[in-house]
């Protein structure tokens, strides 16, 4: 049977028997796309689980035409959201603009670094709410609610070109609203 046959035949029934069929057809891309990210065989054996269940839940919610290209970019953006947790990015916005609030002023480190991030937190809500509409949107839905590329393409109606092209250039303008405010910080008298 095709892709599609078994995808209707799970539409049409809801019997997980043909999701099984599927996902075991694709389990050795997965792997395949998991260990070019993971570089690690058991932390992509992990991601094919995680993505497995993912594709279950969406399958259940959305309906698919194209399953091989769908399962692909499931499988990419969830390793790429993956490391980018693991490197640390709370928000997944630029590592840069949370360092470079630090990079002046060296009085109290603690304590000046903790007033430091708050202001920057603080710039980073100011700006967000500078950005039009759309890039607001999406770039909330991407680095504050971790949502793919796909999922907020679903969710909002905009194309996948529009998505990446309004995360792209929200996150280039929340940089520059944020040294903005940084740089009208430092003028100011103290």
């Amino acid at each position: 049977m095709t892709d599609q046959e078994l995808l209707a035949r799970y539409y049409d029934d809801r019997q997980n028997e043909w999701l099984g069929i599927l996902l075991q057809r694709y389990t050795l891309l997965l792997f395949g796309v998991c260990m070019k990210y993971m570089k690690n065989e058991e932390e992509a054996r992990d991601c094919v689980q995680q993505i497995f269940l993912k594709v279950i839940t969406e399958l259940a919610r959305y309906r698919v035409e194209y399953f091989k290209s769908w399962i692909y970019t499931i499988a990419r953006n969830y390793c790429l959201m993956r490391l980018r947790d693991s490197h640390g990015r709370q928000t997944g916005l630029s590592e840069s603009m949370l360092s470079g609030a630090t990079q002046y002023g060296d009085e109290d480190e603690s304590g000046n670094r903790h007033w430091e991030k708050e202001q920057l937190l603080q710039w980073m809500g100011q700006a967000l709410e500078e950005l039009g509409n759309e890039q607001k949107r999406c770039v909330t839905l991407f680095y504050l609610e971790k949502r793919s590329y796909q999922e907020i393409a679903e969710s909002t109606g905009f194309t996948l070109m529009q998505v990446k092209s309004y995360i792209q250039n929200g996150k280039r303008n929340l940089k520059l609203l944020i040294e903005k405010a940084r740089t009208a910080a430092k003028k100011r008298p103290t």
